[in-house]
């Protein structure tokens, strides 16, 4: 069941997850857009992996964004190493809904977030986007080539994001409050 709490104001506080693979640019997506300093949990990184950027989050990042006076979103980052893959049940539970951030860059990137997306289709049934980090230049052919390795359903938003741009990181998260208020208004229409 999704979290909804009120704010300090009497409106509704709603938890949303950021999660995807490793580097797809999560952290910065939430720093990107959220009005309070960021909780990071980043360390340096001892691994081979190293070469592709120097911290990795362990348990998590949390920013907050304030849509108006009646709505603030909570936002979870989750880890994207496999090794740190307990943490998104935990991260995952109470969520209204999450975005799958992918890096459109490489090929890795979007076999990873099949599993990422596999196992949150599983945690929970809520709605989601997929956002495409770094996917300027792509085209309709490998936008179709991405949705069906994520085995994506028609309905499900497929977007173009820019990780360090809040425009793009905006426009990602309502196109992930307009997938939930679908849900509702579906919800409520078969009763």
């Amino acid at each position: 069941m999704a979290t909804r709490t009120r704010n300090r104001r009497g409106g509704q506080a709603v938890k949303i997850v950021v999660t995807g693979p490793f580097a797809a640019g999560k952290t910065t997506l939430i720093r990107t857009i959220s009005e309070i300093t960021v909780l990071s949990t980043e360390r340096g990184i001892t691994d081979s992996t190293r070469s592709r950027k120097a911290e990795t989050t362990v348990a998590m990042d949390f920013g907050r964004i304030t849509i108006d006076r009646d709505l603030v979103l909570y936002l979870f980052g989750t880890p994207g190493q496999e090794r740190f893959d307990f943490m998104w049940e935990i991260l995952g539970e109470g969520m209204l809904g999450y975005v799958v951030l992918v890096d459109a860059e490489r090929e890795d990137s979007i076999a990873e977030a099949g599993a990422i997306l596999d196992a949150f289709r599983r945690m929970a049934r809520v709605p989601y986007v997929v956002a495409l980090n770094r996917s300027a230049g792509l085209s309709d052919t490998d936008e179709r080539a991405i949705r069906d390795t994520l085995a994506l359903a028609p309905e499900v938003a497929l977007l173009p994001c820019d990780a360090t741009d809040k425009e793009s990181v905006k426009a990602v998260l309502l196109a992930l409050l307009y997938s939930v208020l679908d849900e509702v208004e579906a919800e409520r229409a078969s009763v």
